[in-house]
């Protein structure tokens, strides 16, 4: 490796950050074998006429950037540097498709994977390299054991890691959240309204604040209309165009926890009448969306249904 690489420091563009630059042949040993022994690394192996790279790229500056320092990200563009590409192949690198990222610690390749894939997903394969590193941020292991027990139900023991991850920082919007859900998933709807003015202002339009206070809305709601839904339900069944039951109906399924159902309901309002209320159907149905969050599975299969009815 030596005959390919030197250790010539790299010339980093103005005005980058310092643990974010374009790497090349010349100087891959220092800034990513050498730099990976004392901090993480990860290698975005890119080409500019690659589509998926336009969209990865960005996602991992964004995820790097939010780690402040704990780990270094260097671009390096394939079609730049075939001779680097072509040694790293040889050693048994998987380089045969770009976007390709590798991720290098203790001069060691430490994991890989190739082709776009979702931000939530990044910040779970960074989570993974910084824990493998030693170097997880205060309140990660908290939240992340955190958010394993709400998914699991166990709301009450899941709040009190959420808890101590905001003893250890309150800089974490995660913790926030999932303390937050997990009051809700306890039934304590005025603690979560409570604790949601506690939440610090800069984190206030983060996507883990935003959806869950959605849920608490939609909690809200729905606890006022599952104590109508038998009445909605023969109310839909003399007249299967009340959108308003339905509406309705949707709202309490939801506060039931029969998401899939509950999403059904206002997709078939849209299906016989997409104007019904002003729309209101699919903007409540989007807040269901941001309720359950985007990676959910209840969420990605209704999207996937409303889209088909708003482009049928």
């Amino acid at each position: 490796m030596s005959t390919l690489f030197n250790d010539a420091p790299s010339a980093q563009p103005a005005g980058a950050a310092p643990f974010i630059i374009d790497g090349d042949q010349a100087n891959f040993m220092a800034d990513v074998i050498e730099a990976s022994r004392e901090l993480p690394v990860l290698v975005d192996f890119w080409a500019t006429w690659c589509g998926p790279c336009k969209t990865l790229t960005p996602a991992l500056e964004r995820v790097v950037t939010a780690q402040a320092g704990r780990m270094r990200l260097v671009k390096i563009d394939v079609d730049q540097n075939q001779a680097l590409v072509g040694q790293l192949t040889r050693m048994g690198l998987p380089l045969q498709s770009v976007p390709t990222v590798v991720a290098f610690w203790q001069g060691q390749i430490a994991d890989t994977f190739s082709g776009a894939v979702p931000e939530s997903e990044l910040k779970r394969f960074v989570e993974g390299l910084l824990k493998l590193a030693g170097s997880a941020a205060p309140g990660e292991e908290l939240i992340a054991e955190g958010k394993a027990l709400l998914e699991q139900g166990q709301a009450e023991a899941a709040a009190q890691y959420f808890g101590a991850a905001l003893q250890e920082t309150q800089d974490k919007p995660e913790a926030w959240g999932g303390l937050l859900r997990a009051l809700l998933a306890m039934g304590e709807e005025a603690q979560a309204q409570e604790l949601l003015g506690q939440v610090p202002p800069a984190l206030a339009n983060h996507a883990e604040i935003t959806g869950a206070r959605a849920a608490l809305t939609l909690a809200q709601e729905g606890r006022q209309a599952q104590s109508a839904m038998a009445g909605l339900e023969q109310r839909l069944a003399a007249n299967p165009d009340d959108h308003e039951a339905r509406y309705e109906l949707a709202t309490a399924l939801n506060a039931s926890g029969a998401r899939a159902e509950a999403a059904s309901a206002l997709l078939e309002i849209i299906k016989r009448d997409r104007a019904w209320h002003e729309d209101g159907a699919r903007l409540q149905l989007l807040k269901f969306f941001e309720a359950w969050g985007m990676d959910d599975p209840a969420t990605m299969a209704a999207r996937r249904k409303l889209s088909a009815l708003l482009f049928s």
